[in-house]
């Protein structure tokens, strides 16, 4: 745990060496953020981030979990020059750089399959926890036990489709991302999106 506590701080502190000389202006811009006292406010989620060029801290002014830390410089760090729009629901494996081995094989375990060990048999309880995380119903031309749309961040939103098991198949869950999201954050960072989405669907189920 040592080696993993030490790669991170190291890993931050030039996090926060690029997040100093970043032009937080032209990112609100681009990204739509709203702003609070002359400071960025970044929703992830359910929760609401204060951004400044010296890090970040929610409304209890703690800093980030490793994985949302992570997420979150990639979103402000690598913000496109201009707002890209391509609203078309993708999977995460159809990302161009996402092909990677590891990648596919960590979403789809530590997400998709997360929800599907989570939640089979427990639809009611999936839609209820969806709903207390910021989920809507989303409407699909295929039928689904449960279809909701998450926002995750400004300008990426998740798709979480479900159908529990039934006498011949079991549980199925399936996410995708606004195809655009690929502009927004690396393979890795999406992943890590999605997976904190299972983690906090099944721990607020228990």
């Amino acid at each position: 745990m040592a080696g993993l506590s030490e790669a991170f701080e190291k890993n931050r502190e030039r996090y926060l060496a690029r997040l100093a000389e970043a032009d937080l202006g032209a990112v609100s811009k681009t990204l739509g953020l709203e702003t609070e006292n002359g400071d960025l406010v970044l929703p992830f989620y359910n929760k609401r981030f204060t951004v400044t060029n010296r890090g970040f801290v929610d409304t209890a002014g703690q800093a980030p979990g490793y994985g949302q830390s992570v997420v979150l410089f990639q979103y402000i760090l690598r913000c496109p020059e201009a707002p890209r729009f391509e609203p078309d629901w993708a999977a995460f494996k159809d990302f161009k750089k996402a092909s990677h081995f590891t990648n596919v094989n960590f979403f789809h375990s530590d997400t998709e399959q997360a929800v599907e060990r989570a939640f089979s048999g427990r639809v009611a309880a999936l839609a209820e926890v969806g709903a207390a995380l910021g989920g809507v119903p989303y409407e699909t031309a295929t039928r689904y036990d449960v279809s909701m749309k998450f926002q995750a961040l400004p300008r990426i939103a998740l798709l979480l489709l479900f159908n529990d098991a039934d006498e011949e198949f079991p549980a199925k869950c399936t996410v995708l991302f606004e195809r655009h999201a690929e502009h927004y954050l690396d393979p890795e960072s999406l992943a890590m999106t999605s997976t904190w989405l299972a983690r906090s669907l099944a721990g607020r189920a228990g």
